[in-house]
């Protein structure tokens, strides 16, 4: 068996929503030659700079596998996209993540209903399963339209949240809310009990694409309904829904449980949650829906005490599944930026990224917030402010107005 990964030659269509565009095909790794296809056609894209193509492949002389990546490096989103290729150099028995289509001289690789568009900084993976033997490169004629007519990714790190992204969709980019019910055990007791729990699964989701998942956590007086997501009138769902529609994010699976790790509901069950989540929760969301299910696509974050659970657990003991961290008003017992700077002291997992905000009037939990992450960066050499570190304070107290956008903040700067 042999495997390698080659960029492929590609043809690339680069169509505007309302006009045509121009082809371009690759002579050679630095030159493009370009043909109008219509008169006053435009250029609007290099392919080979801001689109790669590129392929592993594994044979074993009686037939191969071969898995495709796309990358878009564009500023925009790629729609529509296709893949043709010549029925000289493969063929194909079958395949995964594309619709086939055959022609005399070559397969047509067109998308499913879920990766019809790749957003910036996106990728898309398919393939096929090839029969015979497979010699030299595969080349790849790559073809899409930009300029969609909902594509406008104007999201930003902010101070608030534009109407925009806040307003209820309903039918198309339109994702949906369930409420599981899983198996836990009680942290006070040891006994098994069913606990709740809210996922967001985000439009068009399809059991033939992995998924990024957040879990997101409720603060002390809270369970897995305080941030409301449990019907389509939720605002993390209208969030999530415009963010992934207008190309601002590839929308990911969140999660909000109930994050205290005992039927009873205790405070000092919040302290415990951490091996819940490890031996119950995530094992029942990766079992139960296509996520990639490993740290670097998962993420943590909460508002006051559950901004508390991200840094003691989340970072503190919990380093090894999630990569990425987001505190909202962490509550008075989160760990100071010492303490995480001595858990992480031998810590081999990259950080991602930790983000944290809090009101500026917030009584409750200013100090505490700050002492634990606004000098973090000052003690602990994993975190870089401007890299993979945020700490925003601005005019707030201990209320939704500051975790809304503290999760609209933060689920742009997850899984980038």
């Amino acid at each position: 068996m042999r495997s390698k990964k080659i960029l492929t030659t590609a043809l690339v269509l680069a169509l505007a929503a309302s006009s045509m565009g121009m082809t371009a095909k690759a002579a050679n790794d630095d030159a493009l030659t370009a043909n109008y296809l219509e008169e006053n056609a435009s250029v609007l894209l290099s392919a080979q700079k801001k689109v790669d193509i590129s392929y592993d492949l594994n044979s074993w002389g009686t037939g191969y596998w071969v898995g495709y990546k796309i990358t878009n490096n564009s500023k925009d989103a790629l729609e529509n996209w296709t893949v043709k290729l010549s029925r000289n150099q493969v063929n194909i028995d079958s395949s995964w993540c594309v619709d086939i289509e055959t022609t005399d001289d070559e397969y047509i690789l067109t998308p499913l209903s879920w990766n019809t568009t790749i957003p910036s900084g996106g990728t898309v993976e398919f393939g096929f399963l090839g029969v015979g033997e497979l010699e030299g490169k595969i080349d790849a004629d790559f073809a899409y339209t930009t300029g969609g007519t909902h594509y406008n990714p104007t999201a930003t790190i902010s101070d608030s949240i534009p109407e925009k992204y806040s307003a209820i969709r309903s039918g198309e980019g339109a994702g949906t809310i369930q409420t599981i019910s899983y198996t836990a055990h009680d942290s006070e007791n040891g006994n098994t009990y069913t606990k709740k729990a809210n996922v967001y699964l985000p439009a068009n989701y399809s059991e033939d694409k992995q998924y990024n998942v957040l879990y997101l956590l409720h603060g002390i007086g809270g369970d897995e309904n305080e941030w409301g997501m449990f019907d389509d009138e939720s605002k993390v769902k209208a969030m999530m829904d415009n963010l992934s529609y207008y190309g601002d994010i590839d929308s990911f699976i969140v999660v909000t449980p109930n994050g205290k790790a005992s039927e009873s509901g205790s405070i000092p069950s919040f302290y415990a949650f951490g091996k819940e989540l490890r031996e119950d929760l995530i094992p029942y969301i990766d079992s139960h829906y296509s996520t990639y299910a490993d740290r670097d696509h998962r993420a943590c974050a909460g508002l006051s005490m559950g901004g508390m659970q991200t840094i003691n657990i989340g970072i503190g003991e919990c380093v090894d599944l999630f990569s990425y961290y987001g505190a909202f008003s962490a509550a008075p017992t989160s760990n100071p930026a010492s303490t995480t700077a001595e858990l992480l002291a031998d810590n081999q997992y990259p950080i991602h990224y930790f983000y944290n905000i809090c009101g500026l009037q917030d009584g409750i939990a200013y100090w505490s917030a700050s002492g634990a992450a606004k000098n973090l960066p000052e003690v602990c050499d994993q975190f870089v402010d401007g890299e993979n570190f945020m700490w925003q304070e601005l005019d707030g107290e201990h209320n939704f107005d500051i975790w809304y956008l503290g999760f609209y903040n933060f689920a742009q700067i997850a899984f980038k």
